[in-house]
């Protein structure tokens, strides 16, 4: 007796879900999505340089920094880039300046 009511066979799944559940997502979804694309707008900077891809650029170039070294990144970047480089630092925006 406990197997069956414990059995989700026995449930009807519509039965638990409220017929308004449809109507709420919608504007949830919306709300959501706008959010998203507030938060991934980047301002365009006239400075080159790694963009900011969520975060994930100045993961990358902080990583690039402790992995080669100060002066090969910067060599890294300045080839990449030019002569002035936007760079992110222990989460700090950066400039390089160098010829």
């Amino acid at each position: 007796m406990l197997l069956e009511t414990l059995n989700p066979a026995h449930f009807n799944i519509t039965s638990l879900v409220p017929e308004a559940m449809p109507v709420a997502t919608v504007p949830i979804l919306v709300l959501m999505c706008f959010l998203f694309l507030i938060w991934n707008h980047e301002e365009t900077s006239s400075v080159p340089g790694p963009g900011y891809c969520m975060g994930i650029g100045p993961l990358i170039s902080h990583g690039r920094f402790l992995w080669m070294g100060l002066g090969n990144a910067c060599n890294y970047y300045n080839k990449t880039y030019g002569e002035f480089v936007r760079v992110w630092i222990s989460g700090e925006e950066t400039y390089i300046i160098s010829k």
